[in-house]
């Protein structure tokens, strides 16, 4: 199967109550195409000043890879710097959060999987 740009699932939302919408462009396009292993694998973009709410992950774990910008990564209460070729891992019972605190769009892709 090949799917089209044009074809993917796009959505605006706030997630875990992060400061603005997150523009995520689905990979997948329904949790059905992961197979029971996870329940999301998006191309994602936060626009500066844009952040994804700190939260605890219980039962899956979410890996971040940062293709373009920069911006800070909440591991568990560290904060470290982000950007392109950078990973991201939040493991099952971890936190996280990001926000973009630079001048350009923070593009990364996102996946959670099942723990």
């Amino acid at each position: 199967m090949i799917r089209r740009k044009a074809d993917q699932k796009i959505e605006f939302k706030c997630i875990r109550n992060g400061n603005g919408d997150a523009e995520l462009h689905g990979i997948t396009n329904s949790v059905e195409e992961l197979y029971g292993k996870g329940r999301l694998f998006e191309h994602m973009f936060l626009a500066p000043g844009r952040s994804i709410g700190e939260h605890t992950h219980v039962g899956d774990n979410e890996i971040f890879y940062f293709l373009k910008g920069t911006g800070t990564y909440n591991d568990n209460g560290t904060f470290v710097k982000v950007g392109p070729g950078d990973t991201a891992i939040c493991n099952d019972g971890e936190l996280h959060g990001l926000v973009n605190d630079g001048d350009e769009p923070l593009e990364y892709i996102a996946l959670i999987l099942y723990s």
